[in-house]
This record gives structure tokens, C-alpha cells and sequence, in this order.
């Protein structure tokens, strides 16, 4: 990277620590910290949802998926829109009424403090792992391209985000994830140009999106209601729509997003304007990695997109064979640009016909070259993680993009992992301060508690770090998030829905049937992991939802009218 770029990302990220900061230095109480003295605006709350969403991992997961698997990934969001408008319709308006500091609390109201205390565990487990993987994720990916030491861009990632959160609050990440946005829009749209720029002068985006079509890029929706699918209509609509209410209304790193709005109203507002803007923001980036697959058509592209592992087979005695590969996958590429080129001037439908089938053998080819490079890495290090659809986005960014751009969406992959992990941290000490620490150890003054909270964020702070520095490559960062939520949300999701719609069931029967199926829903997941049982993960949030509403009635009808 040049200078330019250094100073570029340093800046970016300064001012939106110093920022932060100086706009939150006093906080009175408890109240301020966690809710940000209820000052935030409609756009302040949906900006501030969308951030807390929108991972460093969605800027470099998604345009791997798309480049790899298409556009279908986009239905994983279907059930998103619906969501919103439930939430503020039923989720918000009870949030509000009661003036809870946490999701929790009011399970504690309707049923008993010990299934607010079970669900606010169960949140904080699935959640501090989660925190950890949204630093992990860029920091793997950095390290591995710059050459950077991994554990030092953990902790500098984290200790940046751990400054403003434990000083400011929920007022402080607010701020600055309004920051954040900025910086990733700007970003991704800058990148979204040059991409357009970078293709060949007979190639704009109506060419670009008819050659991706002709590879299967832009099947987007998949009606079949099949199992072995993980993304089609059917598990977005449904899998989906129990996963986002689950996490935002009742993820406490969401839902302190918008118990800090003025009024009822602007929370409500907030919502739907993530509603709304969120199924075309992952639109537009799975795009993104759409456009990276063509101009791969024309340009060449590495055999395996993570330098580490090329750097380490080099070394290896498979150096050879390795670059035997990539002559032969520089011979394709060459085919493939030339074919490609005549597809486009090609009119006559069976001409266009006879191109795309030799295109897409060529491709195979590839695909095939990509495979067997796989086994030579890991020939040469058993160890390790030939999956690199995190890396082809920054690769992309490093080898293509010109001088200053290169900072720029650094700091977008940056601050996208800053804005999730102050969410998420912040969440974390006020669940861990709230639910835990003052609902157990009552009478304390509000500055004891406040001291507290900090502390607790702190201490979390320091967990996602050490979590961070000891988290797996997955296959793909963005599944291994949603796949820890699915296995706990669609089971807290149903106490929620429980204690909003069936009055019938009461505390001790919700309690016994939380933990009941969460031993269900886990035992799912790991027979699916050992494919004894074919099932979507997203579908777990379905069916984790149902079953404890099922075994909580069961239990009730045994246990009469006890609480």
C-alpha cells in the first residue's frame, strides 16, 4: 500500500474514534448509556440498524458468494421487509410502553426473572461469539494480503472500537456508526465504478449482466422447496423472516438501536427504513461480486485468491505442479476473453448458444484447475484453509484498484467491523449489567451501576478480541454468523412470541421448554453438520420457534395453572 492509502485509512478511522468521543464524553447515569438518553432520530436508528448488520464480513463474504455462487444469496433477505413491519407493529410499542433498558426485562415482567436470566445467556453466548468473528473476519483477510500480524490487527480493531464504546455508550455507537455508513456507501459505490471502468471498452453494465446471466450469475430466485438448497425463496421467505425478527426484536444488539429513538414513532420509523433499504444494499453488493466474476472473464485471476496459500505452496515441493496449473488456467483465460467477446457481438440465438456452452466447459475447466490447486495446498500444509471466497473482493481491491481508492474501501472493511463489533460489545456489557449484575444486586447507586456497565463492555470488549485470535476460517464467514444466530434465535424468538400472544403459558413451563429445545435445536445442527439429516440451517429458526411454543404448552397442560 502507498503512503497515500496509509494516511487515507488513519484518517477515516480517527475521526470516527475522535468524533465518537467528543460528542459523548457525559454520561449521567445507566439510562444514558444504554438507551443514549433516548435522543436518537428515525435516521439515526436506521442507519444505526443497518451498521450494526452490515459486518465487515458482508463487504468481503458477499461479493465472494456472488462471484462464486451468484446472485441467490439475496433470498436469504426476503424475510427481512416483513419482519420490520411486525416488529414495530407488536415487538416496539410493548418495548417502549414498559421503558425497559433491555429485550429481557420484559420477560422477567411477564414471566419470571429466571427466563429473562436463561434468554439474556443464551444472548450473550450466541452474540460473544459473534462479536468475535465480525473482528476476526477483516483481521484474517488483512493479515493475509498485507502480511500484518493477526493478533495485533485483532486487537487494534478491537481496542479502537472498545475506546468510544465503554466512553460513550449506545449515544456514542449511534454517532458514529452514522460515520460508518457514510464511509461504506461512498465506498462500495466508488468501487462499483471502477469496476464498470475496468472492463473492456465493448463491455458496459447491460453486457456485463447479459455474460454473467449466461453463467448461471443472475438466477435469483429458486422456488423449489428443496433441502439441499440453503438459499432458495421458500427458506428466505420463511427461514428467513423467523431469523430477522428473532435478531431485531429481540437481539439486544438491535434492539438498543432503537429504544434510544425520541418516541415510539421514530423507532417504528427507523425500522422501516431498514426495511426498505436493506434487500437493495445486499442486492447492490452481491452485484458487486458479480461484477469482480466478469471482469475475471477478462482479466487474469490467481488459482487460489489467498496469497498465504500461494506464498506457502511455492515454497513447498509442489512449486512445480502448482505453476504447471496456473499456465494452464492463464491458456483458458485467454479462450474464455475471446469467446466472450464473440458472444457479445454474436446475434443469432444458436450461435449465442453454441458460445455459452463453450464458455461454461471452459469455466468447468477452470473450476476443475481451482480444485486441484486446492489438493496441492493442502499437500503441502494439511492444515491449511483452502477456501478463499473471503478473499477475492480484497484481492480485487489491492491488485486493481488505483492509488487512494485502496484506503478508502480499507477503511469501509474497517469500519463496517468497527460498527458491528460497538453493537455488538455495547449490547453485551448492558445485557451482562442489567439483566445479570443489577437485577441480582439491587440498591446500588446509578453511578455504581453506570461504573459497572462500563466495566462489563470492557471486559466483553476483551473477550471478542481473545475470540477473535483463536476463530476458524469457515466456509464462508457470513454462513458461520447466521449459522450461530439460527441455533440460538429461533428458540428465544418463541419465548418472545409466547409472552406476547399466548397468555395461557406461563414462567416456569417457558423456562423448562427454553431449555429443553435449545438441547433439541443444537442436536439438529450437529446432525446435519454429520449429514445424518438433510436440513438448512436457516430452517433451524423455524422450527427452534414452533418447538418450544409446542413443548411449552405441553409442559403448561401437565403443570395446570402453576406460574
Amino acid at each position: 500500500m502507498s503512503s497515500i492509502d496509509w494516511i487515507i485509512l488513519g484518517l477515516v478511522l480517527a475521526f470516527i474514534v475522535l468524533y465518537g468521543l467528543a460528542k459523548t464524553r457525559n454520561q449521567s447515569g445507566v439510562s444514558d448509556f444504554v438507551t443514549g438518553g433516548n435522543k436518537a432520530s428515525w435516521w439515526t436508528i436506521g442507519l444505526s440498524v443497518m451498521a450494526t448488520q452490515a459486518s465487515a464480513i458482508t463487504f468481503l463474504s458477499t461479493p465472494g458468494q456472488a462471484f462464486h455462487d451468484g446472485m441467490g444469496f439475496v433470498q436469504f433477505y426476503f424475510g427481512l421487509p416483513i419482519a420490520m413491519v411486525f416488529i414495530s407493529l407488536f415487538f416496539v410499542p410493548i418495548y417502549h410502553r414498559l421503558k425497559v433498558f433491555t429485550a429481557y426485562a420484559y420477560l422477567e415482567d411477564r414471566f419470571n426473572v429466571q427466563t429473562r436470566t436463561l434468554t439474556a445467556v443464551f444472548f450473550l453466548i450466541q452474540r460473544g461469539l459473534a462479536a468475535g468473528i465480525t473482528i476476526f473476519a477483516p483481521s484474517i483477510i488483512l493479515s493475509a494480503v498485507l502480511g500484518w500480524d493477526l493478533v495485533w490487527l485483532n486487537i487494534l480493531i478491537g481496542s479502537l472500537v472498545v475506546v468510544y464504546t465503554v466512553t460513550g455508550g449506545t449515544r456514542a455507537v449511534n454517532i458514529t456508526q452514522k460515520q460508518q455508513m457514510g464511509v461504506i456507501f461512498g465506498g462500495m459505490f466508488l468501487a462499483f465504478l471502477m469496476l464498470l471502468n475496468f472492463l473492456p471498452l465493448e463491455v458496459g453494465l447491460e453486457e456485463a449482466l447479459t455474460i454473467a446471466g449466461a453463467q448461471d450469475k443472475m438466477n435469483i430466485l429458486d422456488f423449489s422447496f428443496d433441502f439441499d438448497n440453503r438459499y432458495t425463496f421458500w427458506s428466505g421467505i420463511i427461514g428467513g423472516s423467523f431469523l430477522a425478527l428473532s435478531y431485531f426484536g429481540t437481539d439486544q444488539s438491535q434492539v438498543q438501536r432503537y429504544l434510544s429513538g425520541r418516541t415510539l414513532r421514530q423507532s417504528q420509523m427507523g425500522l422501516i427504513m431498514n426495511g426498505m433499504l436493506k434487500v437493495p444494499m445486499q442486492f447492490f453488493i452481491l452485484l458487486i461480486g458479480v461484477l469482480v466474476f466478469v471482469f475475471y472473464q477478462f482479466n487474469a485471476s490467481p488459482l487460489n485468491f489467498n496469497p498465504t496459500n500461494e506464498r506457502m505452496v511455492m515454497d513447498s515441493p509442489y512449486a512445480a505442479q502448482y505453476k504447471v496449473l496456473d499456465q494452464e488456467k492463464d491458456l483458458l483465460m485467454g479462450q474464455i476473453q475471446t469467446l466472450q467477446l464473440a458472444y457479445l457481438d454474436v446475434e443469432d440465438p444458436a450461435q449465442k448458444d453454441v458460445l455459452q456452452k463453450e464458455i461454461s466447459e471452459l469455466n468447468t475447466q477452470q473450476l476443475s484447475l481451482r480444485k486441484e490447486a486446492r489438493e496441492l495446498i493442502l499437500a503441502a500444509d494439511k492444515d491449511a484453509e483452502t477456501n478463499d471466497k473471503d478473499y477475492v473482493f480484497i484481492h480485487f481491491i489491492l491488485t486493481q484498484l488505483p492509488v487512494g481508492l485502496i484506503g478508502l474501501l480499507l477503511a469501509v472493511i474497517l469500519s463496517a467491523a468497527m460498527s458491528s463489533t460497538a453493537s455488538e460489545i455495547n449490547a453485551l456489557g448492558a445485557t451482562t449489567a442489567v439483566d445479570l449484575y443489577q437485577r441480582h444486586r439491587p440498591g446500588h447507586s446509578e453511578k455504581h451501576y453506570l461504573k459497572i456497565t462500563r466495566y462489563f463492555t470492557l471486559i466483553w470488549g476483551v473477550i471478542a478480541i481473545l475470540v477473535a485470535c483463536t476463530a476458524p476460517l469457515f466456509d464462508n464467514l457470513i454462513q458461520l454468523v447466521n449459522i450461530i444466530g439460527s441455533i440460538f434465535y429461533g428458540n428465544i424468538l418463541g419465548v418472545f412470541l409466547a409472552a406476547f400472544f399466548i397468555r395461557h403459558i406461563k414462567g416456569l413451563s417457558i423456562f423448562w421448554a427454553a431449555l429443553i429445545n435449545q438441547c433439541f435445536v443444537i442436536s439438529l445442527f450437529v446432525l446435519d453438520l454429520f449429514e445424518v439429516i438433510k436440513l438448512p440451517y436457516l430452517w433451524l429458526n423455524v422450527i427452534g420457534c414452533v418447538a418450544v411454543i409446542l413443548i411449552a404448552l405441553i409442559v403448561q397442560f401437565f403443570q395446570g395453572d402453576k406460574h
